[in-house]
């Protein structure tokens, strides 16, 4: 069952482009080696760090391809973003993940057109009868719709509905909601991280967690293993790191990180995305210089 295995760090990982704007597949099968190298416990593909609504579906299955051959025989969960405001393409894009060979998909709340709360519902409902188990994404500051823990907890309520993405920057729905589902609660505010594990998170999903990995990984090992002063120091440690991360547009400053430590052939990013400023770049590149002493 997916809920079990959405735990720890999950990482919606970057999708890479070459100097010319195309995909970059080489590039994209050394991140997700080297995240499963850092012991990630799964990945999401064409999420918003993947930058989704201009990555075309034949990128997506090229992506997915590349993805599989690199997981190999190893237990690893491979999630694809299908989200949409246009509920029948929503369920299009699931079953084509489906096809694909995704473990699940990672569904945001309908965004833009504002639905009612009974049309969020209906939207899930039909997006998890696909039969791919869907882990929905509450995002009020990208989508103009934000639920209760009631609502959520109604979605996690339906058959199908593996979890769900937390991402309201804070930790109030998890409080509410821990222990009261056996759904999957991941975080999705990178800096609340080690907070949502306090309040009964299983895990979070990171993109500030494509860099260093390892470490994001070992404050949720610490923490499961009731090393709490322990992990919580480790996330201090990564807190300069999340702030530069996002003190621009995402994807951009961690495509930046990643090029400069090779993980990457460019930083690419697709209009209307753009490269980090010269003045995030010296604070980029002076918080790789401290990392390397």
């Amino acid at each position: 069952m997916l809920t079990e295995q959405l735990k720890g760090v999950i990482v919606p990982v970057v999708t890479p482009f070459t100097e010319e704007g195309e995909l970059d597949t080489g590039s994209f099968r050394r991140v997700v080696q080297t995240l499963m190298d850092q012991r990630a416990h799964g990945i999401v593909i064409n999420g918003t760090t993947g930058e989704c609504l201009t990555v075309r579906p034949e990128e997506v299955r090229l992506l997915m391809e590349n993805a599989l051959e690199a997981r190999g025989e190893r237990t690893f969960p491979i999630l694809i973003g299908t989200g949409s405001n246009d509920t029948a393409e929503a369920v299009s894009l699931t079953k084509q993940a489906q096809a694909l060979g995704a473990d699940g998909a990672l569904v945001v709340t309908p965004y833009y057109n504002r639905p009612s709360k009974q049309g969020v519902m209906e939207h899930y409902r039909r997006v998890a009868d696909a039969g791919l188990p869907v882990v929905a994404y509450h995002i009020p500051h990208r989508t103009g719709l934000e639920l209760t823990s009631g609502d959520i907890a109604a979605i996690l309520g339906i058959e199908g509905v593996a979890g769900i993405k937390e991402s309201t920057g804070g930790v109030r729905n998890f409080i509410e909601l821990s222990g009261h589902t056996d759904k999957a609660l991941l975080c999705g505010d990178d800096l609340y991280f080690f907070a949502a594990l306090c309040c009964g998170a299983s895990g979070a999903m990171m993109a500030s967690a494509n860099m260093y990995t390892g470490r994001f990984v070992e404050v949720y090992e610490q923490f499961s293993r009731g090393c709490w002063p322990e992990a919580r120091e480790k996330f201090d440690k990564l807190v300069p790191l999340i702030g530069l991360l996002f003190a621009e547009p995402n994807p951009s400053p961690v495509k930046w990180m990643m090029k400069q430590t090779g993980l990457l052939l460019s930083d690419r990013v697709r209009l209307p995305m753009m490269p980090v400023s010269e003045g995030l770049e010296r604070k980029l590149a002076e918080l790789l210089t401290c990392n390397r002493q």
